[in-house]
């Protein structure tokens, strides 16, 4: 079964009830389907074809939504590209990618055609609605999502369609999404959280959505209180923003919300703790890739364990080896391998960096965490963020979380500086709510953590550099010399 047939359980069973919300229009899952058959058609005469790539390059909209679905019915490869990306990015990934076309509102530095959305949408038009007739199977790939590429270029990770199909029953089942549901989605749809995981639950489960374009704080409880979803997935840095909304209307949005979900970056615990009192509800956190897309989730009924990411998703085999390659024991910080119908297909034309990345039928995630008596996955970092002083492991999510409970600090990272005696030592950078004195925090550190945990040096920023999906970016930060 592809994703197209899955998909008809909304277009054909739900044709007539209301679909998406977009910039005050509303469409039924009947015009959703009828706008990408066209356009399907549309690419196919311009001399698309399966296995052929499309490059897209736009905020959302519903052009991407009818982009997206056009690709996935005549198996074009959908590849999104991140808007904030500039000149250097975009090139290695439009030469990498190979596009047969790029879909963008703006030039871009591409060999292949560069079409405008709004000439497609306005050509689209005049083809039939009927959909094209093309044999896809479950392993036919859908789309390339390019990592962040913090430690080089930018890698294409290959997800089929059995992969995101895999990915939405388990979302559907474990988070109980249904038709009944109304979903506020504010993710970019360039990256999989926004599009693996809010677009596909939306079309198998038939509830309707309302799509913004970005999440906007000024307008995020207007927003709330209009649509009244039941449904919203959000990024740490959202839940930080939604604290800001006035104490009787976030009981009032805890009131008609049922699940509010975070995921992309760790939620910090004091944040979780904040918005149970405020908003009523303990935020329900996940873990996922672009690789792998969702792989251990808190329960929907169960215990939503602060700092935790929760239990494997079902098919989803998870396993911590140590440094020297042996399992784990229990309360040891390991590296995650995971394994599971949910797992990308391989690199796009990488076939060294996919050999690399799994060990048998495992794939290394470059994760860190430990494993409680019960079965709750708790990440510890990226194992390239592990910091080693002195022969000791220092993981900085765990000084991290220390210091953004301290009163005055806003956020807080922490990174490995080299030091001529220790190999590297902990720096802490960090965002201040006001004056405070940074010898405090050392202080505070050092009854707290372990001497060797102790950043040596605390530095203040105005604010921690952030990938549009809010995930810290720690090779941006300030370099500390020897």
């Amino acid at each position: 079964m592809n994703l197209t047939q899955l998909f008809d359980l909304s277009f054909h069973a739900r044709r007539a009830h209301t679909a998406l919300e977009f910039q005050g229009a509303s469409y039924t899952f009947g015009d959703i389907d009828a706008r990408s058959n066209r356009l399907a058609r549309l690419l196919a005469y311009r001399g698309l074809r399966t296995g052929d790539r499309l490059c897209i390059y736009l905020a959302n909209c519903l052009e991407m939504v009818d982009l997206y679905l056009a690709c996935v019915k005549l198996g074009v490869i959908f590849v999104p590209i991140n808007i904030l990306y500039r000149e250097r990015e975009l090139t290695h990934i439009l030469t990498d990618a190979e596009p047969a076309a790029v879909v963008s509102a703006t030039p871009l530095p591409s060999a292949a055609p560069v079409w405008s959305p709004t000439d497609l949408s306005r050509e689209a038009a005049a083809f039939t609605n009927e959909r094209p007739a093309v044999a896809i199977d479950g392993d036919t790939p859908a789309g390339i999502i390019y990592t962040s590429g913090t430690t080089g270029v930018s890698k294409g990770a290959i997800l089929t369609h059995n992969n995101f199909a895999a990915n939405a029953l388990n979302l559907l089942t474990c988070w109980q999404i249904s038709s009944a549901d109304r979903f506020l989605l504010t993710l970019p749809l360039f990256h999989v959280h926004g599009l693996g995981n809010g677009l596909h639950c939306w079309l198998i489960s038939g509830c309707r959505m309302r799509l913004l374009e970005r999440f906007e704080h000024q307008r995020a409880a207007a927003e709330f209180l209009e649509f009244r979803p039941t449904l919203f997935f959000g990024v740490p840095a959202m839940y930080v923003r939604l604290l800001d909304i006035a104490p009787d209307q976030a009981r009032e949005i805890g009131g008609f919300v049922r699940l509010f979900v975070s995921g992309s970056a760790p939620l910090p615990a004091h944040i979780f703790e904040e918005f149970r009192e405020r908003f009523g509800h303990a935020v329900l956190e996940r873990y996922g890739m672009s690789e792998t897309l969702m792989n251990i989730s808190n329960p929907y009924a169960g215990e939503r364990r602060p700092g935790s990411v929760g239990l494997p998703l079902p098919g989803v085999s998870v396993r911590l080896l140590a440094s020297e390659g042996r399992p784990a024991a229990e309360g040891e910080a390991g590296e995650v391998h995971l394994k599971g119908p949910n797992i990308f297909a391989g690199y796009w034309r990488r076939d060294d960096a996919t050999r690399a990345a799994f060990v048998g039928d495992y794939f290394r995630t470059g994760d860190i965490a430990t494993r409680s008596p019960d079965g709750y996955y708790t990440l510890c970092g990226r194992q390239s963020d592990l910091i080693i002083s002195g022969g000791f492991n220092i993981y900085p999510r765990e000084i991290e979380e220390f210091l953004q409970e301290q009163a005055g600090i806003a956020e807080a990272a922490v990174a490995a500086a080299p030091d001529r005696v220790r190999g590297e030592v902990p720096v802490a950078y960090v965002v201040t709510t006001h004056s405070i004195d940074l010898r405090d925090l050392e202080t505070a550190c050092r009854e707290k953590l372990a001497s060797f945990k102790v950043p040596r040096s605390f530095i203040r920023v105005d604010k921690l550099p952030r990938n549009a999906l809010g995930k810290v970016q720690k090779h941006l930060l300030p370099k500390i010399e020897a």
